[in-house]
């Protein structure tokens, strides 16, 4: 079971659509997936209508077995939503061992063939329960002048939490996004990205109107148009995270 999680700490890099339609799109190849929103905005909880009487508030605070926190989404999807995060993490800062507390919560799952964890985009007591319970992340990083900024950040807080820690988590890949492909700032920090990070980088998510219409429908690309640029981008990306270069050992 691969546990990766989806994290960038600057905002609007397109990480929950990432989380989302990477997720589906291994799905369509029938693999079974467990999505974990933790972030306290909760768009992917809601750009898919999850809700449920148990969410990850109660799976992290309450100890409600995890079993109770899922939200059926079809038969290979099955979602923890987010809700009241923000109040979560305040209540988590004064537990013991509270790095952990997702880790311990998360001991009985191991019947998914991946668990994608939606993180937030802040250096957070969150990001570090998700990281320790990880032993992959990868990053979406736009392709804009400031992307590469938020990839140092996310390197960073992985290697304090290897070293601080001792957890075995790498960053096993890039995801270039929003790439416009006719514009010279985007193949400019694209080749900066593949520059620094060779061997990791994934190919990019073009710019693509249907990616922006497809949250509030509630449903992923694959089902709102799978013969979309979108949808092409992303099950190339899936393909690729199958590939033995892109998995942790």
């Amino acid at each position: 079971m691969r546990k990766i999680a989806i994290i960038n700490l600057k905002g609007g890099v397109g990480k929950t659509t990432c989380t989302v339609n990477i997720a589906f799109a291994l799905a369509a190849k029938e693999k079974r997936i467990l999505l974990i929103d933790l972030d306290p905005q909760a768009n992917l909880s809601l750009s898919l209508f999850a809700a449920g009487e148990k969410t990850a508030y109660d799976l992290l605070i309450n100890e409600t077995h995890v079993s109770e926190c899922l939200f059926k989404y079809n038969d290979f999807v099955d979602i923890i939503p987010s809700k009241d995060l923000d109040k979560a993490e305040l209540a988590m800062a004064g537990l013991p061992n509270r790095e952990n507390i997702l880790k311990k919560a998360l001991e009985p799952v191991f019947n998914y063939d991946f668990v994608f964890i939606d993180c937030p985009p802040s250096n957070s007591l969150l990001n570090y329960n998700a990281l320790l319970y990880a032993n992959e992340a990868f990053v979406p990083v736009s392709t804009d002048y400031l992307g590469i900024t938020g990839l140092r950040k996310v390197i960073e807080m992985v290697e304090s939490v290897k070293k601080a820690f001792g957890h075995p988590i790498s960053i096993t890949g890039v995801i270039p996004t929003m790439f416009d492909q006719r514009s010279k700032a985007c193949k400019e920090s694209l080749a900066e990205i593949n520059k620094g990070f060779n061997g990791e980088v994934l190919s990019e998510i073009r710019v693509n109107s249907t990616l922006k219409e497809v949250p509030k429908k509630g449903v992923s690309i694959f089902e709102y148009d799978k013969s979309s640029r979108g949808a092409k981008d992303y099950m190339k990306i899936a393909e690729e995270i199958l590939d033995s270069r892109f998995q942790y050992f």
